[in-house]
């Protein structure tokens, strides 16, 4: 795919990024491992939603900051801070962005299963190269080979039932508004279960030819995952250099530059 040649100009050291859908192509090395940061999220949701399924936990039990539940923590809206704090905001009043919140859904999945966290997830994820170390929120490393196995998750869930997929990406406490990381306010800023959702956002990190259904997550590494089922395609990217200024205009203009090609 040409589209993706665009990434020889991006002014990163290493870089690789891949498509999967109607169209398999890749460019740069799908087997060097690059750390996720937030991409993590929707790798660790799989797990936890593995989790709900195999009954260890319930969507809408009591978990995290008192009101709150397991389902309020993946979407963040149980009130949580960024980072560990106590609650900022009542439960469903704010949307508010939170690795913290991950971290306490992650450690009540551990309590249940009686193992660590980091376990359950291999166990979910046994025959990848994906590595959890840390925080449930971000700490997760692996390639572009595995990202797109994950994103794979996403468009055909084996992991995971299909009902329970859409129940991820569909709006969990519509209406709320709330701050998406490096773009501002956006109201409302929809997510779904460890979902960042396209919806209506303005400005985002998707381009312009994204459909409102698309879904997926960004990480300050420099990395996103994005998968549209309105294209039937995914995109995935990992870079080693930080997210700023210059992924707001390339990020979007690669998406569209794929979608053109594949459209």
């Amino acid at each position: 795919m040409d589209a993706l040649r665009q990434v020889e100009g991006w002014p990163c050291d290493n870089v690789a990024v891949g498509v999967t859908g109607p169209v398999e192509s890749t460019f740069g090395d799908p087997g060097r491992s690059f750390p996720w940061a937030s991409v993590t999220k929707p790798a660790t949701a799989v797990a936890m939603l593995v989790a709900a399924e195999e009954g260890l936990v319930d969507l809408d039990e009591p978990a995290g900051p008192e009101g709150a539940t397991f389902r309020h923590l993946l979407a963040h809206a149980s009130g949580l801070p960024f980072e560990r704090g106590a609650p900022i905001s009542p439960p469903g009043r704010r949307r508010i962005y939170s690795n913290y919140g991950f971290e306490v859904a992650g450690a009540l999945v551990a309590e249940r299963a009686e193992m660590p966290f980091e376990t359950y997830f291999a166990h979910v994820w046994d025959g990848t190269g994906m590595r959890l170390d840390g925080s449930a929120g971000s700490g997760v490393s692996g390639s572009l080979a595995d990202l797109l196995l994950l994103a794979r998750e996403l468009q055909e869930p084996r992991r995971i039932a299909a009902e329970t997929l859409a129940e991820a990406r569909s709006v969990q406490f519509p209406g709320l508004d709330g701050v998406l990381p490096g773009f501002g306010r956006q109201q409302p800023n929809d997510w779904g279960l460890g979902l960042e959702l396209r919806d209506g956002k303005s400005p985002h990190w998707t381009g312009a030819l994204n459909s409102p259904r698309t879904f997926g997550h960004f990480g300050r590494s420099g990395t996103f995952l994005w998968v549209d089922p309105a294209a039937g395609l995914a995109l995935a990217c990992l870079t080693d250099l930080a997210f700023g200024d210059w992924a707001k205009d390339a990020w979007p203009r690669l998406a569209d530059a794929v979608l053109s090609e594949v459209g």
